[in-house]
């Protein structure tokens, strides 16, 4: 794509896309808003590696409330998070290895009285004091024990109170269903337990957000996590870039192999850069845009292993060729 054509530029990229080059050097490139991952585990991962891999903006998804508050507001990359996830008493992700006591609450009374030990609002009132942007549940029949009936209700009831949106980890037969029937907002991992027939993926569009997450899977899990977002977002759905950094030995910035992915389930040109730079849960990283160096991608096709070449930059060092 010549130079000279911003406008072919953004239809393939969308309204937020520029050619510009950097003020000290000159090297050329397209500008990006911030991207974001939607779902990171911190305390599994070197977060020093991420602006550099193109990420300026992560929504932690399951962390030490605690030790989540004390980071600085002002840190790059910018970082909003669930706190503790609140599960049932000796639900997932309780006693695994890499989940620690201190990013655990275990709900054992539906009580909405705040102060009451292991109450639904004692829970939701702890991730909220320490900063809280979502709160994050467990709904994971394949391990062990789950929250549901007054306990579930209780807990979303708290969170909507405190104007909190509820994301939830759904694994396990009929819990895509369970989300939706309790008001899940947004879905931590696009369902993979099972392929969702039409009618629920109509009724998942009207009501919640997924966060990819594709390629922690293999076998079954990917084809079906694969077909229930293609349908997904075919018939409308939200969409957000998330990819579990801290599941599994990977790379720490925007990983190519997730971003293939989402486009593979049609999630596709500014559709795939507005999953990236969705700002909605984790607010808008201030003073940084993306660059991304060289020629700007020609078609559809290119633009996944294009954007892994992402970096963070001062948007103050960039000059803008075509505004």
């Amino acid at each position: 794509m010549p130079r000279s054509d911003p406008q072919g530029l953004r239809e393939l990229l969308g309204p937020s896309a520029s050619l510009c080059r950097r003020s000290i050097g000159g090297e050329q490139g397209v500008a990006l808003p911030p991207l974001i991952d939607h779902h990171v585990h911190l305390h599994l991962i070197d977060e020093r590696e991420l602006t550099a891999g193109g990420i300026a903006g992560v929504l932690d998804l399951g962390g030490d409330p605690a030790a989540l508050a004390r980071r600085s507001p002002d840190g790059m990359p910018r970082i909003a998070y669930a706190g503790a996830f609140l599960t049932a008493d000796g639900g997932y992700p309780s006693g695994r290895g890499w989940a620690p006591d201190a990013i655990v609450r275990a709900v054992t009374d539906p009580s909405l009285h705040p102060g009451v030990a292991g109450g639904a609002a004692t829970a939701v009132d702890e991730q909220a004091g320490f900063g809280a942007s979502v709160i994050k549940i467990s709904l994971n029949t394949a391990a062990g024990p789950v929250l549901e009936g007054a306990f579930l209700a209780a807990v979303i009831a708290c969170a909507r109170e405190r104007g909190l949106p509820v994301v939830a980890h759904v694994e396990g037969d009929a819990m895509t269903e369970a989300s939706l029937e309790a008001g899940v907002d947004v879905l931590a991992h696009t369902p993979f337990t099972e392929r969702l027939s039409a009618a629920l993926v109509q009724r998942a569009v009207a009501t919640q957000t997924w966060i990819s997450t594709l390629t922690i899977h293999d076998g079954v899990s990917a084809q079906n996590a694969e077909a229930n977002l293609a349908a997904f977002a075919s018939a409308g759905g939200r969409v957000l870039y998330g990819t579990d950094l801290g599941n599994g030995e990977r790379g720490v910035g925007v990983l190519v192999d997730e971003v293939s992915a989402l486009d593979r389930a049609g999630v596709r040109g500014a559709a795939l850069v507005g999953a990236l730079t969705d700002t909605s849960f984790v607010g808008t990283p201030s003073g940084v845009s993306t660059f991304i160096p060289g020629p700007p991608p020609a078609s559809l096709g290119e633009i996944a292993a294009w954007l892994g070449g992402a970096t963070v930059v001062p948007s103050e060092e960039l000059v803008h060729d075509d505004i």
